[in-house]
C-alpha cells in the first residue's frame, strides 16, 4: 500500500568548498605544486599571478597573500556580482544546479607524478634467457617461472602446481623434471640466490657462487646446511659445540652470513621505484630563544582571478540586446569558473592558515622539547589538546598532522610524532609515552650485546627510574620500536 508523508529533518552536509578545504590539507607541500598546476589546467579562469602584469601591484608572497588581483580587477569583480544573471538564466532549461561546480568529479581520483624508471625485475631476468641455450618451448616454461618470482626474488609457486597450471591453463605439457631444469638454469641468473623458496637456499646459493671462497665460506654453507634453526635461533652454542669451533671461527663465519642478501631480488627493484624526497613543510629557527616558524612555499605559484574572464563577465552584462542559447552557455561557463577560482584561492590561503594555527598550537605545548631537541621533553599531547587549543575538529587536526614534516636545529619530524599518550610515574607526574620509549631504546642501545637485557630486566630498569610499567607493556613498546626479543639481539663479539 502506497502512502505519502511529510517528514522534516535536519541534516548536516559539507559544501563543495568545505570538501576542497579538506582535500587541500591533506596534501603536504611536495604535492601542493602539482594540485595547483592541476587546478591552474583545469580553470582557465584561474591564472598565475605575475609581477610585472602591472605595474602598480605590490609584491606579494604565497603564504602571506593569495589575493593577487589588482585594483582595477577587483572593481571589474564587484561589477560582476551587481550583473543579474536572471536576464540570461531566466530559462527552464537552466535550472540553479546548472550554475554551481560539481566537486565531487575529477577531485576525488588519486593522481600520481609520473617518473621515469629502468626496466623491472622480472625484465631484467627475461633478458637472460636469451644467454643460455634453451629451446623455445624450455624458453616459454622458463618465462612462466619468471612470471611466479615476486620482488624480492623468490618463488612463489612449487614446481608440482605449475605443471597443473601449465596444464589446465595453457594446454601446455610438461612435468617435474623438465621444470626442475628449466627452474636451475634460472636459479644461475644474476643476481644469486633468486628463484628459490625459502631463504636457507637462497643464502646457501649465494654462498656457492661466491668469486673469492675461504675457509669460512665452506664453514657458512655447512652452518646453514645443517645447523640453519640453531642459527636463526642463535643458538650459537650448539653450533660450537657440534661443529668444534672457537668464538672467533664463528664470529667470521657468522659475519660471512650476514653480508648475503637475504632478497637478493629488492635491490633490482628498489630501482625501478622513485625515489622519494622529504620536502618539510615548516621551517623553525630558534633565535636566542624566540622561535621563528615558517611556512614552506617554494614553487608555489602566486594565484588571482583571471581578468580577462571578469571583463568577459561584464561585457556580457552590458550586451542586453543577445539572449540567445550560446550566450547563456558562455554566462553559465564563466560564472562557474570564476567562482571555481575564487573558491580555490579562499581554500588555499586558508589552508595555509589553517596549517600555521596548528603548528603554533604545537609549538606552545611542546616548547620544551622544541628548545632543546630532547625527546624525553615530550609532554602527553593527543588530537584533542591541540583542536581544543584552535577550535577546530580533531579530523581537521588530524589531517594536518599525518603527512607534514617540520624542519627543527634537531632534525626533521613527522608532526604526528609529538602526538603521545601519557603515563604515570610513581610520583604521579604525567609524561609522555615517548619519553619511555626514548629510555627504553638507550637501554638497549647500551646492552651488552653477549647477554643482551630481557624484557623483565628493561621493566626492572624502568622501574628503578620511577615508571612502574608492566613486562607485557615493555614488549609493546619494544615492538613498537622494530627492536627484537634478547635472544635475537644477541651478538658475539
Amino acid at each position: 500500500m502506497l502512502k505519502q508523508s511529510l517528514q522534516q529533518k535536519l541534516l548536516q552536509k559539507l559544501s563543495p568548498q568545505q570538501i576542497q578545504l579538506m582535500k587541500l590539507l591533506q596534501v603536504p607541500t611536495a604535492m601542493l605544486e602539482q594540485r595547483i598546476k592541476e587546478e591552474l589546467e583545469a580553470n582557465p579562469a584561474l591564472e598565475e599571478g605575475d609581477e610585472n602584469a602591472d605595474e602598480h601591484n605590490e609584491e606579494t608572497n604565497f603564504e602571506e597573500d593569495y589575493e593577487d588581483i589588482s585594483s582595477e580587477a577587483l572593481e571589474h569583480e564587484k561589477k560582476s556580482e551587481d550583473i543579474d544573471m536572471n536576464e540570461y538564466l531566466n530559462d527552464d532549461d537552466y535550472p540553479y544546479y546548472k550554475t554551481h561546480t560539481n566537486n565531487y568529479g575529477p577531485d576525488d581520483e588519486n593522481k600520481d607524478i609520473p617518473f621515469s624508471a629502468g626496466i623491472s625485475f622480472q625484465e631484467y631476468l627475461i633478458a637472460q634467457i636469451g644467454l643460455r641455450n634453451l629451446t623455445e618451448h624450455e624458453q616459454f616454461l622458463a618465462r612462466y617461472i619468471i612470471g611466479n618470482i615476486d620482488d624480492d626474488g623468490y618463488l612463489m609457486r612449487d614446481v608440482s602446481s605449475m605443471v597443473d597450471d601449465l596444464a589446465f591453463s595453457m594446454n601446455l605439457v610438461t612435468d617435474q623434471s623438465e621444470l626442475k631444469r628449466v627452474l636451475t638454469v634460472i636459479q644461475d641468473f644474476d643476481p644469486p640466490g633468486i628463484g628459490v623458496q625459502n631463504l636457507q637456499e637462497c643464502l646457501v646459493i649465494q654462498l656457492r657462487k661466491k668469486e673469492n671462497p675461504n675457509s669460512y665460506t665452506r664453514l657458512a654453507i655447512e652452518v646453514l646446511s645443517r645447523f640453519f634453526n640453531e642459527f636463526t635461533k642463535k643458538h650459537y652454542d650448539k653450533i660450537q659445540r657440534r661443529l668444534n669451533i672457537d668464538d672467533e671461527d664463528l664470529r667470521k663465519t657468522i659475519q660471512e652470513i650476514l653480508d648475503l642478501n637475504p632478497k637478493p631480488g629488492s635491490s633490482m627493484a628498489q630501482a625501478s621505484r622513485g625515489a622519494q624526497t622529504i620536502m618539510p613543510d615548516f621551517t623553525l629557527h630558534n633565535d636566542d630563544g624566540k622561535f621563528e616558524l615558517f611556512l614552506n612555499s617554494k614553487n608555489a605559484p602566486e594565484l588571482r582571478v583571471s581578468r580577462t574572464y571578469l571583463d568577459m563577465l561584464e561585457g556580457f552584462s552590458k550586451d542586453k540586446k543577445s539572449k540567445d542559447k550560446s550566450q547563456k552557455d558562455a554566462v553559465i561557463f564563466v560564472k562557474q569558473k570564476l567562482d571555481a577560482a575564487r573558491w580555490f584561492i579562499d581554500a588555499i590561503k586558508q589552508r595555509q592558515e589553517t596549517l600555521m594555527a596548528v603548528m603554533d598550537a604545537i609549538l606552545n605545548f611542546q616548547h620544551e622539547f622544541f628548545t632543546t631537541g630532547d625527546e624525553t621533553r615530550l609532554k602527553p599531547m593527543i588530537l584533542k589538546d591541540i583542536a581544543d587549543t584552535v577550535n577546530l575538529d580533531i579530523s581537521t587536526v588530524s589531517r594536518v598532522a599525518n603527512s607534514k614534516y617540520i624542519e627543527t636545529p634537531f632534525g626533521t619530524f613527522l608532526l604526528k610524532s609529538f602526538f603521545s599518550e601519557s603515563l604515570s610515574t610513581d610520583s604521579g607526574e604525567e609524561v609522555s609515552t615517548r619519553e619511555v620509549k626514548k629510555i627504553l631504546q638507550d637501554c638497549i642501545d647500551n646492552e651488552n650485546k653477549r647477554k643482551p637485557l630481557t624484557d623483565d630486566k628493561l621493566a626492572e630498569i624502568l622501574k628503578e627510574k620511577g615508571y612502574n610499567i608492566a613486562r607485557r607493556t615493555v614488549a609493546k613498546y619494544r615492538e613498537q620500536l622494530d627492536i627484537p626479543v634478547a635472544r635475537l639481539r644477541k651478538e658475539l663479539k
